[in-house]
This record gives C-alpha cells, sequence and structure tokens, in this order.
C-alpha cells in the first residue's frame, strides 16, 4: 500500500531530513516510526501523505508515484488519508462537533449524513457527551481524542499520527494507544510516528536514526 524505494528529503539549505529509506507497509498493517527528536520521523509523514515531495527516490501509494504527481491531483490522494498531528491543528472557534465536521464539508458532505459521522466518530473516541464543548474547554487527552475523530470521520483507508501520545499521562497514552489498534482491527492501515519504544512494542517497526533507516 505504502512504499518508499531509496527517498531522500533535502531541504533548503542543505539539511537532509531523510537519505535512502526504503520500506513497504502492507494493506492493513500497523506499523511505527521510531527514533530520537529530530530523527526524520515528521517528514517521512508529510511525504508519506503527498504533503511535501521528496528530493530523490520513489513513494508509491497503491502502486502510484505521488511523489511525482501533478498537484491537481493530490487533494484526491489525501482523501486516503486521515492525519493526526503532534499539535492537533483544532479550531479554536469551533465547538467538538464543528471541528470534527470540517473534513465532510470540504468534502461536499453536509446534513443529516454529516450529522451521523461526525457523532459516530465522537462516540467511537468517547467525546459524544461534549460535543458541544470548545477545544479549549477540553483536556489534553481529550483534545486529542478529537483529533483523532476529526481524522476519522471520512473513513480513511490509512491513519498517519505524528507522536498521538508525546503529550500524555500513560494511562491517556494506553488509551489512545488502542483506540489506534482498534482502527486497525477493522482494516485500517496505521502508521504512528513516536519517540516512546514502548508503545511500538508489537507490530512493525522502522527506526530511524539521523534520517536513515536502521536495519
Amino acid at each position: 500500500m505504502i512504499k518508499f524505494d531509496q527517498v531522500t528529503k533535502r531541504y533548503p539549505g542543505g539539511h537532509e531530513a531523510l537519505r535512502n529509506v526504503s520500506f513497504e507497509i502492507g494493506k492493513g498493517e500497523m506499523a511505527f516510526i521510531t527514533g530520537h527528536s529530530g530523527a526524520g520521523k515528521s517528514t517521512l509523514l508529510k511525504l508519506a501523505a503527498a504533503i511535501e515531495r521528496p528530493t530523490a527516490g520513489t513513494i508509491l501509494l497503491n502502486n502510484q508515484n505521488i511523489g511525482a504527481m501533478r498537484r491537481a491531483g493530490l487533494p484526491y490522494v489525501r482523501r486516503n488519508f486521515g492525519l493526526i498531528f503532534q499539535d492537533h491543528k483544532l479550531l479554536y472557534d469551533r465547538n467538538a462537533f464543528d471541528n470534527v465536521a470540517l473534513p465532510l464539508a470540504i468534502d461536499g458532505i453536509g446534513g443529516r449524513e454529516a450529522g451521523k459521522r461526525v457523532r459516530a466518530a465522537l462516540d467511537k473516541v468517547g467525546l459524544l457527551p461534549r460535543e458541544r464543548a470548545m477545544p479549549i474547554a477540553l483536556s489534553g487527552g481529550e483534545q486529542q481524542r478529537l483529533a483523532i475523530a476529526r481524522a476519522i470521520v471520512s473513513r480513511p483507508a490509512i491513519l498517519l499520527a505524528d507522536e498521538p501520545t508525546g503529550n500524555l499521562d500513560a494511562n491517556y497514552a494506553r488509551d489512545i494507544m488502542a483506540l489506534f489498534r482498534s482502527f486497525n482491527e477493522v482494516g485500517v492501515t496505521v502508521l504512528i510516528a513516536t519517540h516512546d519504544a514502548g508503545s511500538a512494542a508489537s507490530g512493525n517497526v522502522l527506526h530511524l536514526d539521523h534520517g536513515v533507516l536502521a536495519r
């Protein structure tokens, strides 16, 4: 489903975030990217989601070269993904329900169907009773759950998460990882970047060291 073949990412100024990275993640697989801060984990996720383009090498999604795709086609590719960022990227002037509904609105889905999907996503992450709460009124763990609800509301085939448990206590972190495993159990491909090797105890683990995939 996702294949990196000798992928290098070099930023302006010469910083090489990734160098000759090759791996493959199959459909329905759960995988973890581990490594120190600055190892290139976030860059790898951005490349996988076609948010950034590689400097060299090939990135395939379902055998389609997304690294060389025209920009007009990228929005259609990104519909395959649910993205969870480190800083949540929530809209603080909208309540929980409206935050989760945003991807559906972008896709032209509204009305009763949108309401049904939004409430199902909020229920899945345990936030249905807080659907009218503003993000500022939610705890850090609840904000992370809200970000996950927004990522899954469009029923993506792939979930990409960047340090989803980084700022949470141990109990919340276990709950969040259990959520991702539950998504994977119903066939969603899951790729998680984490500095916490313990949370990656099971599953396919890709370890980055200064931009190089360690074997």
